[in-house]
């Protein structure tokens, strides 16, 4: 799918999730605001590192509850595409180590006289805003600078806008003094999210346990919207020189835990799409999906389109794309409330015009008339995607 189709479905899933649960769905399966994801990508094929996140994202600000005056000062703002508070080192070119950055990105389109007209239109917007973003987040921020991106091979390659750090956006950069992850975590968990999100542990547990890691990097996101905005609270570590070091992909062990669990918020009846494991392999040659140690999923071609029947209650892996140069897997939980790390390992084969294809895994594809169910059934796959979290939003990686 191209990016404008990927734009039109994100915000297409955003409208569905901004109205009620109960007005969406008229039977089983449901599909809530609140959203868990976890993203585990192996670039062998740019940097040979593996990145590993946990988003938590809702359309819904009484669940990460960002202030309305914030949250209308930046919807003033037609160029502002995001806003983003972060601990990353090194946020972009020219930022000390010791400082952290809050972002407020727009896109260039539109904008005409150069670089120097660029970085103007940049920090008018930034200026707009900041007073806003500091009061929100208790912080005292200062202007930096106006950077330009002009580097995106990882977004390129995977076909996806980059509105954090990719090829047409400029970014008003103000820094802050830089925080541990594991403090930071806890003050905006505290105060952005809500306590029920944050008693019902699952993925919330599992990035709180990421935090603890040195190199980590967390971060709150505000993506505008015309209708609904979507707000994130993310928590990502980089692991340098590590894509490339076995083909047994085992997304866990860089989630640091042996079990990933879902939130109980979700237990009392079925959200199958609102807690998704995504894994993602960029190879610089052509590979293929092996063997799984879990289920593959039951698919559906729907009108060229190939999604997971969800409706089963069936947990196990997913492949968009099971070969090829990217790889991408989403394993669903199901009916299950947890996967622990054995469970989800699976191995790669190369792939070349001499190779054997019937190595490669395969599902049964049944046939599947076009919808409004299956509309949203696909819509929600796709928001709860790469597209919406991880590659969409921010994949931390150096400008």
């Amino acid at each position: 799918m191209g990016i404008m189709f990927k734009n039109l479905i994100l915000f297409a899933g955003l409208l569905l999730i901004s109205v009620s649960a109960t007005q969406i769905w008229a039977q089983e399966p449901k599909l809530a605001a609140f959203q868990e994801n976890a993203q585990v990508i192996f670039d062998q094929q740019i940097s040979n590192n593996v990145t590993a996140a946990i988003s938590l994202q809702s359309s819904n600000n009484q669940e990460i509850r960002i202030p309305t005056y914030l949250i209308n000062k930046i919807q003033e703002n037609e160029k502002i595409v995001a806003v983003e508070v972060s601990n990353e080192k090194t946020c972009v070119l020219g930022v000390p180590p010791d400082l952290g950055c809050v972002k407020v990105n727009i896109s260039t389109q539109g904008i005409e006289g150069g670089v120097p007209a660029l970085q103007a239109e940049a920090k008018k917007a930034g200026d707009s805003v900041i007073d806003q973003i500091n009061q929100a987040f208790d912080i005292n921020s200062k202007y930096h600078s106006a950077f330009i991106h002009h580097r995106d091979p990882l977004n390129q390659a995977l076909e996806t806008s980059g509105v954090i750090s990719g090829i047409g956006t400029i970014s008003a950069v103000y820094t802050i003094p830089r925080e541990d992850s594991q403090s930071m975590y806890e003050k905006f968990s505290a105060v952005f999210l809500k306590k029920e999100i944050r008693d019902a542990g699952g993925f919330y547990d599992t990035a709180k346990k990421i935090a603890e890691k040195e190199d980590s990097i967390v971060s709150v996101s505000i993506f505008p919207q015309k209708n609904a905005n979507l707000y994130q609270l993310k928590i990502a570590i980089n692991y340098p020189n590590s894509a490339n070091l076995t083909n047994i992909i085992d997304p866990l062990k860089y989630l640091n835990t042996d079990e990933l669990k879902r939130s109980e918020i979700f237990s009392k009846d079925f959200y199958p799409l609102n807690s998704l494991l995504q894994t993602v392999i960029v190879s610089p040659q052509s590979i293929g999906v092996k063997e799984v140690n879990t289920n593959l999923v039951s698919a559906k071609n729907m009108d060229g389109v190939i999604i997971p029947d969800i409706t089963t209650g069936e947990n196990g892996w997913f492949f968009e794309k099971k070969s090829g140069n990217i790889i991408d897997g989403r394993y669903l939980f199901g009916k299950k409330d947890s996967v622990i790390q054995n469970e989800l390992l699976f191995s790669l084969i190369p792939v070349n015009e001499t190779s054997d294809e019937n190595q490669i895994v395969e599902r049964q594809l049944e046939s599947a008339e076009i919808d409004s169910f299956q509309i949203v059934i696909l819509v929600g796959i796709v928001m709860a995607a790469i597209g919406a979290t991880l590659y969409y939003l921010k994949g931390y990686k150096k400008s």
